[in-house]
């Protein structure tokens, strides 16, 4: 049971047991009830907050912003590929599909998918694989994400991919959030 269904059964337990036993008087009978009043709206907003927070999570942490008249669409790349990899997982598959639907049927301007990785070394599985830096994994991850988005319909022509390594960092590569912050494809969609 959560905190809020237990400050709940609390506070109208509490109240029914106050009115019940005829031991109040109006004032403060008339104060439980405002307090129960708050109660169920702070119940009532935190329970707004977590469905909020849950759509979010639900859509892989994805941001959308405009910037005078472009729209740019982020993921971080740990949702959509595997670590040292830069294949699409299922998940990163149905993120770019989603957008490719809404995309392709009416495509006319470039679409410009850019990769963006951490400040981290390369490790020696990836390096095994021909990657040397985070320059050449973000290119790939670009790449791979252009490419499904052209298998989903998007129009060749219009789409272009580029690595960024670690350039242009979101956020700062001192923690380990921040660093998965920075790891992520950004899709721009502009004149």
């Amino acid at each position: 049971m959560n905190t809020a269904t237990t400050r709940w059964l609390l506070a109208g337990g509490l109240l029914s047991s106050i009115v019940l036993s005829g031991c109040v008087s109006k004032d403060k009978y008339r104060q439980l009830e405002a307090e129960n009043a708050m109660l169920q709206q702070t119940i009532s907003a935190q329970t707004a907050q977590s469905a909020r927070d849950e759509a979010a999570i639900a859509e892989g942490q994805q941001q959308v912003s405009r910037l005078q008249g472009a729209i740019k669409y982020s993921v971080e790349s740990d949702l959509m590929f595997e670590p040292g990899s830069w294949e699409l997982s299922d998940a990163g598959k149905r993120t770019i599909s989603r957008m490719a639907q809404k995309l392709a049927p009416t495509q006319t301007n470039k679409l410009i998918v850019t990769g963006f990785a951490d400040n981290q070394p390369i490790g020696p599985e990836l390096e095994k694989k021909g990657i040397t830096s985070n320059q050449e994994l973000s290119q790939k991850r670009a790449e791979a994400v252009r490419d499904f988005l052209i298998e989903e319909g998007a129009d060749p022509d219009l789409v272009k991919a580029e690595g960024r390594g670690s350039a242009n960092p979101v956020a700062s590569n001192d923690t380990a959030q921040g660093r998965s912050q920075n790891r992520r494809v950004e899709l721009s969609l502009g004149g």
